[in-house]
C-alpha cells in the first residue's frame, strides 16, 4: 500500500509536532486512569520522568527516520522512528521468565495476531512482486522486532510487585504496565506497517504516442490473400489524411495499422508490420489501441495488450502460417491452430520453428528448445564482423540440427538429444559456384542446399559433403 505524496508529507510534519509536546496534565491523567494509579505528589515526578524520557528518545530517532523516510520516499520508517523507543527500551539479555499479568494477554494476543498478519502479507508480497531493496530491509526489521518484543515483555511482566505501601513504590508496576501495553501496540504497528507500506513511486510521464489529428475511417480493411502489401511513403510529420500515410494492402489503404512508432531520442520509425509466407495473414500494431494484432479472412486475434512505442517488438512468422514470433526483449511465441502462447526470456531471434521444437539465439547463445520453452541443447554463438551469419535448420522430427557457418560456407550438424557433433563438411559446387545458403529439409528426406552464382538446388549428403542435383 502505498501513500500519496501530499498525505506523507503532511504526516512527517505531524509526527514531528506531536513528539515535541511535553508532557501534559491530560496525559498524566489517562496514565492513571488505565492504570488504577493515585498519582500524587510523592509519585507524580517518577510517573513524569518516564514520559518525558519516551518523549527524549522518541525525538531523537525521529530526528533520524524522518528524514531517511523522506529520502526513500518510505512511510513506514515514520511509523517506526515512533514506536521504536516502546520496544527497544526495555530490551534486555537475558530476559527472565515470566508470567504475563491478565491485561498484558489481551495486547500480547493482538500482538500474535498482528505479527502472524504480517508474516502472511509479507511473504506473499516478496513472491507477488519480488525482493526489491526495500522490501529487504522492512523484512529485516520486522524480523528483529519480532525477536525484541518478547524480550523486552519478558523483562517489564517479571520484575516482583514492591512490598512497601507508599504512592513511590506502586508507580514503579504502573508504569510496567503501562509500557507492557504500549510496547505490544508499537510493535504490532511496526511489522503491520513494515509488511502493508511501501514506499511511494513517483508519478509516471505518460510517453508520447502518434495519433493524427484527422481520424482514419472506422471500417476496418479486409483481405482475403495479401498479394502485395506496401508502408507508408509520406514524411511522418505531414499529418494529414492520406492514403500514402497509411499501410497499403493490395493497394488499398489499411487503416487499422499503425503507420509509424516513436522510440525515445530518435527519429519516428514505422510500425511494424509483417505477412504470412502463404499471404492469408498479416501482423501489425494497431493504431488505436497499440496492441500487436494477428489478422486474417476469419478475424483478429490481439497478441498483445496495450504498448506504449518503445516496447514494441519485431513480428515475423515462423512454420509457414503456424507460428506468430513476437522479439524485443525476449521471445513471444504464439500457435495460431490453438492461440496458447510460451515466452521465452532472453531470446532475441528465433531462427526454425517447427512440431519438433525450435531453434533461437540469445545474446550469447543458440538454443534449441521444446514447445514449453525448456532448453534441449545449447552451443556458443559465433559472431565474426563483416562475415554473413550463421543460420540454423531443425530437422523436423528434431533429431538433427544443421548449422551453415557464413564465414567458412561449412556444413556441421548436431544431436539435440546429447549436443554431439556428429558431422562437420563443406560442400563443393561445380565451377566457381559455392554455397548460398541452406533450404531445409525436403520431402524426401536429404537436407536442401543452393548455389550462390547458379542458384541451383541440390541435395547435401550431410555425411560426406556429396552434392547432387535436384531435378525440377
Amino acid at each position: 500500500m502505498t501513500i500519496p505524496p501530499m498525505i506523507f508529507w503532511v504526516a512527517a510534519v505531524v509526527i514531528m509536532l506531536a513528539a515535541a509536546i511535553p508532557v501534559t496534565g491530560e496525559r498524566l491523567t489517562r496514565f492513571a486512569t488505565l492504570t488504577d494509579l493515585s498519582v500524587t505528589a510523592a509519585n507524580a515526578r517518577q510517573v513524569i520522568d518516564h514520559f518525558a524520557g519516551l518523549r527524549r528518545w522518541r525525538l531523537i530517532i525521529l530526528t533520524v527516520a524522518v528524514p531517511l523516510a523522506c529520502f526513500t520516499d518510505d512511510p513506514f520508517y515514520l511509523v517506526l522512528g515512533w514506536c521504536a523507543v516502546s520496544v527497544f527500551r526495555d530490551v534486555r539479555l537475558p530476559a527472565p521468565a515470566s508470567r504475563a499479568h491478565d491485561g498484558a494477554r489481551i495486547y500480547r494476543g493482538a500482538w500474535l495476531l498482528g505479527l502472524g498478519g504480517a508474516v502472511v502479507a509479507g511473504v506473499h508480497l516478496l513472491t507477488d512482486q519480488g525482493a526489491t531493496p526495500a522490501r529487504v530491509a522492512h523484512a529485516a526489521i520486522v524480523i528483529v522486532v519480532a525477536a525484541a518484543v518478547p524480550l523486552a515483555a519478558r523483562n517489564l511482566t517479571a520484575r516482583p510487585a514492591p512490598e512497601a505501601s507508599d504512592d513511590t513504590a506502586w508507580a514503579e508496576p504502573a508504569i510496567r504496565q503501562w509500557s507492557t501495553r504500549t510496547l505490544y501496540l508499537s510493535g504490532t504497528a511496526i511489522v503491520l506497517s513494515g509488511a502493508l507500506l511501501t514506499p511511494g513511486q513517483p508519478p509516471q510521464r505518460e510517453l508520447p504516442e502518434y495519433s493524427m489529428p484527422k481520424s482514419f475511417p472506422e471500417r476496418m480493411a479486409v483481405f482475403t490473400t495479401v498479394n502485395k502489401y506496401k508502408r507508408p511513403t509520406c514524411p511522418w510529420f505531414d499529418q494529414i489524411d492520406d492514403p500514402c500515410r497509411s499501410w497499403l494492402v493490395n493497394g488499398e489503404p489499411f487503416p487499422q495499422a499503425a503507420p509509424y512508432v516513436i522510440r525515445k531520442g530518435g527519429a519516428p520509425q514505422r510500425a511494424p508490420f509483417a505477412r504470412s509466407p502463404d499471404k492469408k495473414a498479416v501482423i501489425y500494431l494497431d493504431r488505436r489501441d497499440r496492441r500487436m494484432v494477428y489478422q486474417d479472412t476469419e478475424g483478429i486475434h490481439h497478441l498483445t495488450g496495450r504498448l506504449a512505442d518503445t516496447e514494441v517488438p519485431t513480428p515475423a512468422f515462423a512454420g509457414q502460417n503456424r507460428y506468430v514470433v513476437l522479439s524485443k526483449d525476449g521471445t513471444q511465441i504464439t500457435d495460431t491452430t490453438t492461440w496458447t502462447t510460451v515466452s521465452i526470456p532472453g531470446v532475441r531471434q528465433v531462427h526454425d520453428l517447427n512440431e519438433s521444437g525450435i531453434v533461437a539465439t540469445t545474446a550469447f547463445q543458440v538454443l534449441v528448445l521444446d514447445h514449453r520453452g525448456k532448453t534441449r541443447m545449447s552451443l556458443p554463438l559465433r559472431k565474426i564482423k563483416d562475415a554473413p551469419e550463421d543460420t540454423y535448420h531443425l530437422r523436423p522430427d528434431g533429431r538433427r540440427l544443421v548449422v551453415i557457418r557464413g564465414h567458412e560456407m561449412r556444413v556441421e550438424t548436431f544431436a539435440p538429444e546429447t549436443g554431439r557433433r556428429v558431422s562437420s563438411v563443406v560442400p563443393v559446387f561445380p565451377g566457381d559456384d559455392f554455397l548460398d545458403l541452406g533450404l531445409g529439409w525436403s520431402e524426401q528426406g536429404p537436407f536442401l542446399v543452393r548455389g550462390y552464382t547458379s542458384e541451383r538446388v541440390y541435395y547435401l549428403d550431410l555425411a560426406t559433403g556429396k552434392l547432387r542435383r535436384r531435378e525440377k
